[in-house]
């Protein structure tokens, strides 16, 4: 059992419907898998193979998305890296993880230099995920940029699903609040079973479009890109999470599904007159984290939300528990 079994079934029945929403970019469910492979097949060429660690810190973009078929399509790991954490904590992590390869968005530019500092480490492959949806700052600090280097690569590299599927897929560390950040491997059955947990648990259906509010570096985005391939879903990136920008994708995509902590609920309810859009379709909304206040599930059901309240772990994959 493996979740690259769902991309590459995506890509062969349903090969010309969108898989992914970012910007002004398009891309379908045949682009997506042959942008994978291309990335497998360039980390092949750089010596990447089973067991390897490729780190990747970045923003609900295509590139993230992308890296969670791509890695694990060479034997490789995926170790989705925490943005938020600060630079000493992300050294740990490329240190402890023993990465070989680092994609990184622009944005986290001073964070990643300060990491690699600490590290003294000079032997890893940095590849600059240099995103035209940001234009906030930050500098390319990589030996080549994302594109150029999947252009390296062959759309139809022979990838084959692991030998035992026990074999790890991706690595994710906890936020490290009692110490420094502690280590999970995930292994491809795991992955697997979890992501289809994900569409039997709520009830999805084919073809959903989902709105990424929850960080895809969060369990991998609680298995949820895994998901939305093995469902040949529609995956809308939103590098700003904001409500006019929630609102604006509900509206204009007929998002249908969307995962993240009752602060987005929050936003979404106390977002002002200028920021919302009309909408005339349910939108299923997954939360967890910290218990949502009853008053909140009112509200956000009030204006066409319909909310399924899970509980998780960076153990178990995100989503563990669902109330029913």
């Amino acid at each position: 059992l493996s979740p690259l079994s769902f991309l590459s079934r995506s890509a062969s029945v349903y090969p010309d419907k969108t898989s992914l929403i970012h910007g002004n970019k398009r891309f379908t469910w045949s682009q997506t898998y042959a942008r994978a492979c291309k990335l497998a097949s360039s980390l092949s060429k750089h010596g990447i193979g089973c067991g390897d660690t490729v780190a990747i810190m970045a923003s609900n973009t295509p590139e993230m998305y992308e890296a969670a078929f791509g890695v694990p399509m060479t034997g490789a790991i995926l170790n989705t890296l925490n943005t938020r954490l600060d630079s000493s904590a992300i050294a740990f992590c490329l240190n402890h993880g023993e990465a070989k390869v680092l994609l990184t968005d622009r944005e986290f530019s001073v964070t990643i230099k300060a990491a690699l500092d600490i590290n003294n480490k000079n032997d890893l492959l940095v590849i600059d995920i240099d995103d035209s949806e940001y234009s906030l700052g930050g500098e390319l600090i990589g030996q080549t940029d994302y594109e150029n280097f999947i252009n390296e690569g062959d759309e139809n590299f022979p990838f084959s699903l692991p030998e035992d599927e026990w074999n790890a897929i991706s690595l994710n560390y906890t936020s490290g609040t009692t110490g420094n950040p502690k280590g999970v491997v995930y292994h491809h059955r795991g992955a697997y079973l979890n992501a289809l947990s994900n569409i039997i648990g709520w009830n999805m259906y084919h073809h959903p479009t989902y709105l990424w509010t929850l960080p895809m570096f969060h369990c991998n985005g609680w298995c949820f890109p895994w998901t939305l391939a093995a469902l040949a879903g529609q995956s809308v990136c939103l590098r700003e999470v904001n409500a006019r920008n929630i609102y604006k994708a509900i509206s204009q995509y007929k998002v249908t599904h969307f995962c993240g902590a009752p602060i987005v609920l929050n936003l979404i309810i106390n977002a002002n007159d200028d920021e919302k859009q009309k909408f005339n379709h349910t939108v299923h909304a997954m939360t967890a984290a910290a218990p949502p206040p009853a008053a909140t599930l009112e509200k956000i059901e009030e204006i066409g939300f319909k909310v399924t309240h899970v509980y998780g772990l960076t153990e178990t994959y995100g989503p563990a528990v669902i109330c029913a």
